[in-house]
């Protein structure tokens, strides 16, 4: 093993007294405050479900999309995250990890309030220009800093709180697009970078990104402030200086292995069609002829959450290779119920029967497509189940958890690049 490769297998920092918990919890405050950009993220990307049937509906003179630019709506918050991946991968490194999410919360503020004040089409699409950067830059940043802020025995349950937060602000849009119009829902949306920015003003910076800047007397600050001491501190290995990225790195087997996982994992789950889901949630109920569609993507939006939560509280114990294989099996066979739904109903004059999800049995027509209406329900949140137990938060928790110090940020970023290119083509 060469003096790098131990390098990359040694921690920074390990937690006080071994491998015996920590007995500061102000690492919860910190993952918490670091989250709270991943739910301005989740909330980011549901806007559009509940957005798009009102902007469609709107009658002259308002505000309103067409089908093409509906589209454009929904699926150019991809491409500004595109473009934060990589602006994010460069912040990481240079800014530092707290600062960066102290940044990535401007353009998720000035992208709604853009929003909020739009008179046409142009001004939407750029104000979803900015929310979009601002999730390239939380997806990227949030996992990084959470990864280096916990210690071992949490750090899988902390992770997958990344995830868990980006459903709640999915389902946070949809609750509130329940009852908000389109502009008072973006005004919403400025409320939990606004809040990420107050709280993370009082957060440390990572100790491992300060052990790479030499600044010693901040890290056994920041480490004493997030797990309560200082004991086991141990030096940092000759070689764990910040080196930065070159191409050279990547004939090391513990540089292009971890590399590899993480595009593949990224471009994996985006190719699973959850982005297109989400962001068209209620669409795709309309299209199936639901009375209920807002509901429906409610219930969808109260599956995910519950699921990932789940998820979060087993990671550590289950292991991640396990729930990627649970959850790929589960999604391949609800997207296949979905598919034969559609198949089956197509052509049908009535389709579901407009489908009252609130009515009882009793009271719905006797027919074969009620049944199938429910088919379509059922299948959505089992496929929903089945990326949140796995394929949702274990490609983010990968990511931030395999990459050596010195390259993390340059490869995040091209992952995240890849994650949301993938997410563009998709949808």
């Amino acid at each position: 093993m060469t003096p790098g490769d131990q390098e990359e297998a040694q921690p920074l920092l390990r937690p006080p007294g071994g491998s015996s918990a920590p007995r500061g919890r102000r690492v919860f405050l910190a993952a918490f405050a670091a989250a709270l950009g991943p739910l301005s993220f989740g909330f980011a990307l549901g806007y559009s479900s509940p957005a798009i049937p009102s902007l469609r509906r709107a009658a002259p003179p308002a505000l309103r999309l067409d089908d093409a630019a509906a589209s454009w709506f929904g699926a150019i918050v991809t491409l500004g995250a595109a473009a934060g991946g990589v602006l994010g991968g460069w912040l990481v490194d240079r800014a530092g990890r707290k600062l960066s999410l102290l940044l990535c919360a401007v353009p998720f503020v000035a992208g709604f309030t853009v929003i909020t004040a739009a008179q046409n089409v142009w001004m939407l699409l750029g104000g979803r220009l900015l929310t979009g950067l601002a999730c390239g830059i939380a997806s990227l940043v949030a996992p990084v800093y959470i990864s280096e802020i916990a210690y071992p025995e949490v750090r899988g349950l902390l992770g997958s709180c990344v995830q868990l937060m980006v459903v709640i602000g999915i389902l946070l849009a949809y609750l509130a697009g329940w009852v908000l119009k389109w502009r008072w829902l973006a005004v919403l949306g400025c409320v939990p970078p606004s809040f990420m920015l107050l709280l993370m003003c009082c957060m440390p910076e990572t100790p491992r990104y300060l052990l790479t800047r030499h600044k010693r007397q901040e890290a056994v600050a920041a480490m004493q402030f997030l797990w309560g001491s200082e004991q086991g501190w141990e030096e940092p290995p000759v070689g764990a200086e910040h080196q930065g990225f070159h191409l050279a790195q990547l004939r090391r087997p513990g540089v292009y292995k971890p590399f590899i996982i993480g595009i593949s994992l990224m471009a994996f789950q985006q190719l699973s069609g959850i982005n297109a889901v989400m962001f068209y949630a209620e669409t795709i109920f309309e299209k199936a002829k639901f009375k209920d569609s807002s509901l429906a993507s409610v219930i969808v939006g109260i599956i995910q959450v519950l699921f990932t939560a789940v998820a979060a509280l087993v990671m550590d114990r289950a292991g991640r290779r396990l729930l990627l294989a649970l959850s790929g099996v589960v999604m391949v066979f609800s997207t296949s119920a979905f598919g034969a739904y559609f198949k089956l109903t197509q052509g049908s004059p009535g389709n579901s029967s407009h489908v009252d999800l609130l009515a009882p049995v009793s009271m719905e027509p006797a027919s074969g497509s009620v049944g199938l209406a429910w088919l379509a329900v059922g299948s959505m949140c089992l496929f929903i189940a089945g990326f949140a137990v796995g394929w949702g938060p274990i490609p983010w928790l990968l990511m931030s958890e395999v990459f050596p110090p010195y390259v993390k940020g340059v490869a995040t970023g091209v992952c995240v690049l890849t994650n949301w290119f993938m997410a563009f083509l998709v949808t």
